[in-house]
């Protein structure tokens, strides 16, 4: 709860800072971390409509490549990607004001744009909702009991009294963050998270049209992905709850796997009955990637920071590991128990 205090008694301060640096328009870029998902593109660019409003000229960075499922956000055509075009991010840093740093709190996160940033004469504001912070930026708006970034988007814009300035547009990027980051409501939420969301529609979203656009709109390549991790790549441990899945290199080229192809497949072992714990092993080109996933007071966060390099949530976590993929697989294995009561089924 520090961060929430935290962010509660000195908001009135930093509310008047962020004020203060936005009030004339500036060069201002936003910048999410590598890979990013629905809350940091809903963030970055319903945050750069609303900024676009007051007149700033403004620059949304991603670091790599964002799923194809989220084109139809408003504005993301022109975001900058790293990855295709270093060079132009690294200008367009150099030549910013005001630097956003949105659903992360670590240089590493942004990969090579870091140093960067790091380096930067701009102000620098950070807006999210992880743990274990670091202090790189001159403004922080960090409460690890908010649902998503979003929804902390959503509070800086309101509680600088431009509520109004939140068109449709704007309020569907941010929705977009509220439903992918706590699971259509099932998980993260408060009281607040509904209030906002509320909010949202009273201001002209569609959520079910934007729920539509989300997650009915996959192609054929992924169900058959689906149907191929359900059926012949996962594994139960019975005894404890937990539910593994993986895919190979030669799955990824089988299946023509993309980026944001296998997003939210790791959430379909949490429906089994008795299961707590879900892991999904991604056997990329140079790296092990895995996510976890977690029901109730069950911190995969801290499992993911003390063995695979990573972080993320309490309930929601992920990270990275240099080995291979049956080494990592014995891992899970090896580690869940430390973690988990026998279950008497």
């Amino acid at each position: 709860m520090r961060f929430f205090v935290d962010f509660c008694i000195h908001y009135d301060r930093r509310n008047s800072g962020i004020k203060a640096i936005i009030i004339f328009p500036k060069e201002i870029s936003i910048v999410t971390h590598r890979n990013p998902d629905g809350d940091a593109i809903g963030s970055s660019m319903g945050l750069a409509g609303y900024l676009q409003k007051l007149h700033h000229n403004v620059k949304v960075i991603f670091p790599s490549e964002y799923p194809t499922s989220y084109g139809f956000i408003s504005g993301i055509q022109r975001a900058v990607i790293f990855d295709l075009d270093p060079n132009g991010a690294r200008q367009i840093i150099e030549k910013s004001d005001v630097i956003f740093c949105l659903d992360f709190n670590g240089l590493d996160r942004v990969d090579k744009l870091g140093e960067n940033i790091q380096f930067s004469k701009a102000k620098k504001v950070l807006i999210d909702h992880h743990l274990d912070r670091e202090p790189f930026t001159d403004i922080e708006f960090s409460d690890t009991s908010a649902s998503s970034t979003c929804e902390l988007v959503f509070k800086v814009i309101d509680e600088l009294g431009d509520r109004s300035k939140i068109d449709p547009d704007v309020g569907e990027c941010l929705f977009t963050g509220l439903i992918t980051d706590t699971g259509s409501f099932r998980y993260g939420t408060r009281s607040y998270t509904y209030e906002v969301a509320a909010s949202l529609k009273v201001l002209g979203v569609d959520d079910y049209k934007l729920a539509d656009k989300i997650f009915n709109s996959q192609k054929e390549k992924h169900l058959r992905l689906l149907g191929h991790c359900l059926a012949n790549r996962m594994e139960v441990m019975k005894d404890y709850g937990v539910g593994i899945m993986w895919l190979t290199r030669k799955d990824y080229a089988d299946f023509d796997i993309q980026r944001g192809d296998t997003e939210g497949i790791v959430n379909y072992m949490l429906m089994m009955e008795n299961i707590q714990v879900a892991a999904f092993i991604l056997e990329q080109p140079s790296i092990i990637k895995i996510s976890l996933r977690s029901k109730g007071d069950i911190s995969v966060q801290e499992i993911a920071q003390k063995y695979f390099n990573g972080g993320g949530h309490k309930n929601a976590a992920g990270g990275g590991v240099y080995a291979s993929l049956g080494d990592i697989k014995d891992k899970v294995r090896k580690v869940m128990p430390q973690y988990l009561t026998k279950l008497t089924v």
